[in-house]
């Protein structure tokens, strides 16, 4: 599988590139900084604003002009989830039940995977998805691996510089992973992260949406400081299943932590799994149900149930009383 040179840098960036100068450049012959002129509106006005209906880039969860988060612990399959996510959106298609309703072009910025290992993926997204390849420039890849240095600090003005250098017209960019894509700083530092904020309110004002991958801490928790997810749309947290064993390979409970716009079954949690280059997906639900059974039946008590699954003991006790209600217990 082979994909095009990045496209040159449309107009759009272009414009974009030099209106975020304006914010920070001096002006020719001048120490401080450009003041900047804002434009205040009454509310009689801004309520008669025209504003176009925001469309979905990958429903219902991901937004036109959104930014939004996948964070997991190592090893779990946040590759493999966000490189199926871009595949949905370039080519208008489904995974995991979130539907593209149109194809948009996406730009996927690796920051830690072996070429070799990339490629072998992508083949395989590929071969689920009837062997086709998305269209022309519809998905670009700016790998580490590939590149001569590497992708520079993407939390300074040289690495963000870099990547507007090669959007092109991307609808979505997806950044593979925070750990990588920024090393300047201090990552529990609410200041370290304010400049590369900056760069995504930026894309957001451009029309663009930002996918974001990131690790879990110990405690379960997106790694570093909260204020990441002051601005984001959309939080997805995936964690192992209780009763996961590691020859399942990528199995793991899909939770929405952060939901703007959406609600109700859209945002409740279920289980995803992966297997022989196809992906299922189950309610969260039944899923709990079946571990709780499996543990009753080895003779172990509610409280015994609870501490060993997390499954809080209310539920367990309402799973155990359902199932004896319907003459299964």
């Amino acid at each position: 599988m082979t994909f095009s040179n990045p496209t040159p840098l449309s107009s759009r960036a272009r414009d974009a590139l030099d209106e975020n100068a304006n914010w920070n450049d001096p002006e020719p012959g001048r120490d401080g900084p450009v003041i900047v002129k804002l434009h205040p509106m009454g509310v009689a006005d801004f309520l008669a604003k025209a504003f176009p209906p925001r469309e979905l880039v990958l429903g219902p969860w991901l937004p036109a002009k959104g930014l939004v988060m996948i964070f997991a612990p190592r090893g779990i399959g946040k590759t493999w989830v966000s490189l199926n996510i871009a595949w949905a959106v370039a080519t208008g298609g489904d995974f995991l039940g979130w539907s593209a309703p149109k194809p948009r072009r996406v730009l996927y910025i690796d920051g830690e995977m072996p070429g070799g290992t990339l490629q072998e993926r992508l083949a395989s997204i590929a071969r689920a998805n009837g062997g086709q390849a998305p269209d022309g420039q519809a998905l670009r890849f700016v790998a580490s691996d590939l590149e001569e240095f590497g992708i520079p600090d993407l939390a300074t003005p040289e690495g963000q510089a870099a990547i507007d250098a090669v959007l092109g017209d991307a609808d979505l960019i997806v950044c593979d992973n925070l750990s990588t894509l920024l090393r300047s700083g201090k990552e529990n530092d609410s200041e370290s992260w304010v400049a590369f904020q900056g760069w995504l309110l930026a894309k957001r004002r451009q029309g663009r949406s930002v996918l974001l991958i990131h690790h879990a801490g110990k405690g379960g928790a997106q790694r570093g400081t909260s204020k990441r997810e002051d601005i984001l749309d959309t939080v997805i947290n995936l964690k192992r299943p209780s009763d996961y064993e590691p020859e399942q390979g990528a199995r793991f409970e899909v939770h929405f932590e952060k939901a703007r716009g959406f609600a109700g079954p859209e945002a409740e949690a279920f289980e995803a799994a992966f297997a022989e280059d196809q992906w299922t997906r189950k309610d969260l639900g039944d899923t709990r149900s079946a571990v709780v059974l499996k543990l009753k039946g080895e003779g172990l008590t509610q409280r015994e149930i609870a501490n060993q699954t997390g499954i809080a003991l209310a539920t367990v006790n309402r799973i155990l009383k359902r199932e004896k209600d319907a003459g299964n217990g």
